[in-house]
């Protein structure tokens, strides 16, 4: 095309050009740099991190932490390589991770990076009480310059995610107002960030790795509607969209469409109720839910293919587990394709019967009914909530789909069942939601999920010293073969439905490479890849 697809688009709305070269944030969109490529780029991908972009709390746990480096990397098949680090080797008890770090990586302050400030990272991270899970290290110490040694407390084969995920601050610049103003040796650096409007960042021009071609990007912070608006008049080169809007059809863009493991899930309360609380005083157990022919009759009844087609609209795939399709994963415990005569056939021989023919089952006098909670703004959700109510009401199960804000679902979620979303390259995601030791923290595990055999595989998995056995481990757990795991071909703790495809349209002038499968959701996982990103006409 002879135009830049962003100047095509705003020409082709006419009256919207004047907005789409004079946009917010300091520099103008469509700003080209040598050759007539636009040294600017514009999105709308949301993601807007409330605590800021300080690694020690979190910040960069499901994507690139964009100002900072962090020791490894994920390449686009997911497997680990150097980033900060040049080598790294694990003791054989597992408890010693030796790390060693280029010398040539400085700070944009200019200051270099000393394995002192890898380990200051790792100490800080590990006290903070932040997102990232660093409660495994003893402690961290610089051997010398560029050698660090991270010491654990016991072995975790899941710490090489820490190595991947966590962002290395400065131990001289990192104060109370870090968060709002970053300092890092990563491939771009903060400009200005504004909430709730836009974040400004540019080019950091020391930086050791590839230099992405763009010396600026400026991220805009809008709803689903404003993005595609704004996409639609030339001022974005990306946006986000749902799954439902991703058929808009936008002059001079493209869609792509991202596979992940950002998942979408029901969790069960898996006790019975018999009056018990949590400290706080939140009830916990469902005398519905807590029957494994219920839980079982769910996970065989549900068409996911059903909500992968009709409610995201193609942009996704069936979901039978927490971790589908990665080394992790076991696909024995998947159920095959929805079956509601079997769903039926459980019910039935577990007692559940329709005696007064009003279509309801009940059992000793407890109605098959619960109420399924899941967030009010949240569209995707609710559209799935209300699917699943429709394909159980035939096999004789009631749900109620009930939008609420998490201020209830957080009183509520031990004692009714939850639309949950989740999704990682960190398999301590699956230890975390099934394990019986993270029952009821946060929102690990808010069913109450346990068993013995399960935990034992976990632990197991937790502590190997070596991937493969650490993997056989992972995919015990979820299912060894004889009728035990947490998967639906077990216990069945958990529905879960759908793998999103996360959607975005794209300037036809903008090649993104093969992006990773990603993450969930949060912050922005699309921007791993983005050194690489090339305008292409």
């Amino acid at each position: 095309m002879g135009l830049h697809g962003r100047t095509a688009r705003a020409v082709a709305i006419g009256a919207v050009v004047v907005s789409a070269v004079t946009a917010c944030g300091g520099g103008t969109a469509g700003t080209t740099g040598g050759g007539g490529a636009p040294s600017e780029l514009r999105l709308a991908i949301g993601g807007e991190p409330e605590d800021g972009y300080d690694p020690t709390l979190g910040w960069g746990r499901y994507g690139s932490p964009l100002f900072q480096s962090t020791l490894l990397a994920r390449d686009q098949d997911l497997d680990v390589v150097p980033d900060l680090a040049t080598d790294w080797s694990v003791s054989d008890d597992g408890l010693v991770w030796t790390v060693d770090i280029r010398t040539d990586a400085v700070f944009t302050d200019g200051e270099p990076v000393t394995a002192t400030d890898v380990a200051y990272t790792f100490t800080t991270a590990s006290r903070s009480g932040g997102l990232t899970d660093v409660t495994a290290l003893r402690e961290a110490v610089a051997v010398d310059e560029d050698t660090v040694e991270l010491r654990l407390e016991r072995p975790q084969s899941t710490f090489v995610n820490r190595l991947v995920s966590l962002g290395i601050v400065p131990e001289h610049a990192h104060g109370p107002d870090y968060a709002r103003d970053p300092i890092g040796s990563g491939p771009f650096r903060l400009v200005q960030w504004d909430p709730g409007q836009q974040l400004i960042v540019e080019r950091n021009d020391d930086y050791y790795g590839e230099q992405p071609a763009f010396e600026r990007i400026v991220f805009q912070f809008t709803g689903e509607d404003a993005s595609l608006a704004a996409a639609s008049a030339g001022q974005v080169d990306m946006v986000a969209v749902p799954s439902q809007l991703a058929g808009t059809e936008v002059p001079g863009m493209r869609l792509v469409a991202v596979p992940s493991v950002d998942n979408r899930g029901i969790v069960f309360p898996y006790l019975p109720d018999d009056g018990r609380t949590t400290d706080d005083g939140t009830p916990i157990g469902n005398d519905v839910t807590s029957d494994l022919a219920v839980r079982q009759a769910i996970n065989v009844a549900v068409d996911r293919q059903a909500l992968v087609d009709g409610v995201l609209e193609g942009h996704g795939s069936p979901a039978t587990g927490p971790v589908d399709g990665l080394p992790w994963g076991e696909p024995a415990a998947a159920v095959e394709d929805a079956d509601p005569d079997r769903a039926e056939q459980l019910l039935e021989q577990a007692g559940w019967v329709d005696g007064d023919g009003d279509g309801v089952r009940e059992k000793a006098g407890v109605r098959a009914a619960f109420t399924l909670l899941y967030p009010a703004d949240d569209s995707l959700r609710q559209g799935l909530a209300l699917a699943v109510a429709d394909m159980l009401g035939p096999v004789g199960i009631e749900v109620d789909a009930a939008g609420e804000s998490w201020d209830v679902i957080d009183q509520r979620l031990h004692a009714d069942a939850v639309l949950f979303g989740w999704g990682s390259h960190d398999p301590t995601e699956m230890y975390n939601l099934y394990s019986s030791t993270r029952a009821g923290v946060e929102y690990w595990n808010p069913g109450f999920y346990a068993d013995e055999a399960v935990d034992a595989h976990l632990e197991a998995a937790m502590a190997a010293t070596d991937e493969e056995t650490a993997n056989r481990e992972w995919r015990a757990a979820q299912y060894d073969g004889a009728g035990t795991g947490f998967g639906p071909s077990g216990d069945a703790a958990w529905a879960w439905l759908v793998n999103l495809d996360h959607t975005y349209l794209v300037d036809e002038c903008l090649d993104v490479g093969t992006p990773q499968i990603e993450p969930h959701g949060h912050g922005w996982p699309v921007t791993a890849g983005i050194a690489g990103w090339q305008w292409t006409c």
